[in-house]
This record gives structure tokens, sequence and C-alpha cells, in this order.
């Protein structure tokens, strides 16, 4: 990816959560929020994350999170990125007890964060794996390091880590303990295990790297001008020139979509957080809403006597429904996002809300036909109950129960898709999130991102 439409990215980002802080700095001033303060407590800690996500962002700082199974040399692999041994290792498992970063400059424009985590098979599990989860969603970059053969274990951290939905390089550490053919036929195994779910497609050359961090030290035959031989042990000098030349060939060519992407991905789930906690404390507001909407369409088209009015009626009554809905819980929602989810709900209903349609042109094209049969005017509603009643009384009970079933089957539908959050529209996250990509070359590392999340982001 050129540097233009990595800034193009990284823009498009800030603006996507400057647009959510806008918004939610707005329910503040109008005090929405003041009025709930159990609601103002829930979402402030949401609120929060999306600026400090901003924040990160404006920073550009790139954070880059070593994982794996105790005793694969994760602590070792950072060490020797850094040039130094600054995080602690040993021969006792568990060395690393919690999370620690460090900063890392490997270029004169480059700045990064190595977080080296302790083992995902550590004691404690439950709480280590809350905090693995937790590292793995601040993270623009995850290494996840082995030291031969793939595991079971290995395989599903492999497999809950690429859930964070971040990009992924796979490190064969300890290559030195190898004879070359084991260590390519190591290699070959780990290309086709490492992509997880997409089996198809094997890593990259930039997603999987053979290193030897901290090479075993090796026997040296030493001998001496005076013909004396003896031997001493000697640590050859760390194999990570690939790996740091990997991140660097990365960070470059796509870094700043990296930063973009994840900022997105935080902001996303923050707001769908915000949200659901938002549905769940107004859920009784939302449900007297819904029957109201229900009774209004069920009445509006019950007593109405033009078919094709029935039908424009009644998606009025569902857009006003959704924006109602929308409005309770604070969330934007414009006229036009209204159509669209409403078209969304039509087309995933499973062709529920299609027949509602279908049966209300049907059996208002009934009451209009009893109307016209009577020979007085249609469009006169004292009229039309004086001498068509009897022939359409039954068609308006019908299409007022259809309808108004329709409108509740809407709501509900409706409260599902409200519970993602402001993530559609123009500078939704979903959206921005989808054209990053859309846009992302398949040489790229991104590109394995985009075949296992870009079918799952849709509009609403």
């Amino acid at each position: 990816m050129n540097r233009n439409l990595q800034e193009t990215h990284l823009n498009r980002a800030r603006a996507s959560l400057r647009q959510a802080l806008s918004w939610y700095g707005y329910l503040r001033k109008s005090g929405q929020m003041a009025a709930n303060p159990e609601l103002a407590s829930l979402l402030k800690p949401e609120i929060e994350a999306i600026n400090a996500t901003l924040n990160k962002l404006d920073a550009n700082v790139i954070r880059i999170a070593a994982f794996g199974l105790v005793s694969r040399g994760k602590s070792a692999v950072l060490n020797s990125l850094l040039g130094e041994k600054i995080l602690q290792t040993g021969p006792l498992n568990g060395v690393t007890q919690w999370p620690r970063s460090v900063p890392w400059k490997p270029g004169d424009k480059v700045l990064v964060e190595l977080i080296d985590t302790p083992g995902l098979d550590e004691i404690a599990g439950d709480s280590r794996a809350q905090m693995a989860r937790d590292v793995a969603r601040q993270a623009d970059l995850i290494l996840f390091v082995v030291s031969g053969d793939i595991t079971r274990t290995e395989y599903q951290g492999l497999l809950e880590l690429r859930q964070a939905q971040k990009p992924l390089i796979l490190v064969f550490n300890k290559i030195d303990l190898y004879p070359e053919t084991d260590k390519n036929a190591i290699y070959k195994n780990l290309q086709q295990l490492g992509a997880g779910n997409i089996q198809n497609q094997p890593l990259l050359p930039d997603e999987i790297v053979m290193i030897a961090a901290e090479p075993a030290p090796m026997e040296v035959r030493v001998e001496y001008p005076d013909g004396s031989i003896t031997s001493e042990w000697e640590t050859p000098p760390p194999q990570v020139e690939e790996l740091k030349q990997t991140i660097l060939n990365i960070l470059n060519r796509e870094g700043r979509s990296l930063l973009a992407l994840n900022a997105l991905i935080q902001a996303r789930e923050s707001e769908e957080n915000i949200a659901q906690k938002t549905v769940h404390i107004r859920e009784k507001e939302a449900e007297d809403i819904i029957w109201r909407f229900s009774q209004y369409k069920a009445l509006a088209i019950g007593l109405n006597p033009i078919a094709f009015l029935d039908i424009i009626g009644g998606l009025i009554t569902d857009l006003a429904l959704i924006r109602a809905l929308a409005k309770l819980y604070g969330l934007p929602m414009t006229s036009y996002e209204a159509s669209e989810l409403l078209k969304t709900i039509l087309f995933s209903s499973g062709g529920l809300l299609l027949s509602e349609i279908g049966s209300s042109f049907i059996l208002g094209l009934g009451k209009s036909a009893a109307a016209i049969a009577s020979g007085d005017n249609p469009f006169n509603i004292t009229t039309f109950f004086g001498s068509a009643i009897a022939q359409a009384l039954t068609c308006q009970f019908a299409q007022g129960g259809i309808a108004g079933y329709g409108a509740y089957t809407v709501g509900k539908a409706a409260q599902l898709y409200l519970e993602k959050g402001c993530t559609w529209g123009q500078l939704g996250a979903n959206t921005v999130i989808q054209e990053i990509l859309s846009q992302v070359d398949k040489n790229t590392i991104l590109y394995r991102l985009q075949q296992e999340l870009g079918g799952n982001f849709g509009e609403f």
C-alpha cells in the first residue's frame, strides 16, 4: 500500500472515532445521560476507551504483542529485537508473570511498543486468558511464538488469538536445535496449520519466520600457539535479522493501515457495548414503544380504504418506529439510515414482512373493490363505512392484525441491529473497516484478515 492510501486510512479512522465521541458528547450536553445516572455510569468507561483509542491513533505508536506457550522463548525473541536483555528469561516455566511493555525504535521514523505476555498454558489459566484477550485487543500486530511442531494447545491458542481480528506472524523459534531436514519439514507443516481456519491458503513469507532468539551454547575446539588443545563453550549470536526485517517491511508497507484498522475494531467494540448496555437498561420502555407503534399501524391500515396507501402508511410507520427506538437508546439514526435498516430487516426476515406487504396489498384491494362496487367515492371515509362495510370488515381486521404483527417484528429486529451501536453510516466503524479491507493488496499481511473478516462486515 502506498503512503497516501495509508494516510487516508488513518484519517478516516480518526474521523470515525471523533464522530462517535462527538455524538456521545452531545448526549451528555443534552442531559439524556444526566437523567439516567445508572446508564451514565455504565457508559463512561466505554466512552473513555474510545477517547483513549483516538489518542493512541494520534500518537502513531504501533503495539506488537508476543504470545505463546511457556518456554517457547517469547521474552528472548523480544530481547533479541531490542538488542539487549531487558525482559527476564530463564529455564523455569512462567518467568513472565504479567504483561510488560518496552519501547523499541527499529527505524528512524517508526516507534513501536513491544509487549511480553505470560504463557497461555500457565497456572490460573482463566485470569491469564482474560489478560491475553485484553493485550490482544490493544495490539496492532501479534507474534505467535512456537519452537517446533505445533501442539493441540498451541493450535487452540492460535485460533483464539485470530478471533481478536489482528494480523499475526508465526515465529518458529529455536531452529538451532533442529537438523536442516527436520527444520524444513516443520516449517512446511506450520505454513498450513498457522493459517487457522483458512487451510487452503498457506501462510505467506511475511506471516511465518524462522529464528533462533537465544541459541544454545556450542562447544568450540581451541588450539593455542604452544600446540595445546582444549574446548570452550560459546553462545552464538541471535539469528533474528529476518524477523526484524519482516516487521520493518510490514510497518513501512502497511503500518498506518494496521493502526487505523485496530483503532476501528476497538472503537466498534466499545460502541457495541454502549448500545447493548443502553438497550438492556431501557428494555421496558422499548417494549412499550414497539407495542404502541404496532397498534398505530394496525388501526391506520385497518381503517384505510385505499390499497397502495396501506403499503406507504405501513412503511412510514415502520420507519418512525425505528427512529423512535434509536432516539430512546441515544443512538444516531438519520432517515436514510432508518430506511436502509428497514430494507435490511425486510430482506433478512425470511419473507415474513414481504408477505405482510403482499397481504396488505391484496386485502387492501379487497377493501377498495368493496367501496368501488358500492358505487360510492372510495376516498370518502364516511361513504366507505356506510356502503362497503359488510364486504370489507373481514379484510380490515385481517389486514390490521397482519400489519400490527409486522410492526412488532420490525421493532424486535431493529433492537438487534441497534445493539450494534452507531457503527454504520458514512463514517461508522464497520463502514470504514470494510473500506480498508477492500483496498488491501494480496501481498500484504492484512490480506488474510480480509479473507477471514471481509465478508462479515455489512452496512448494518
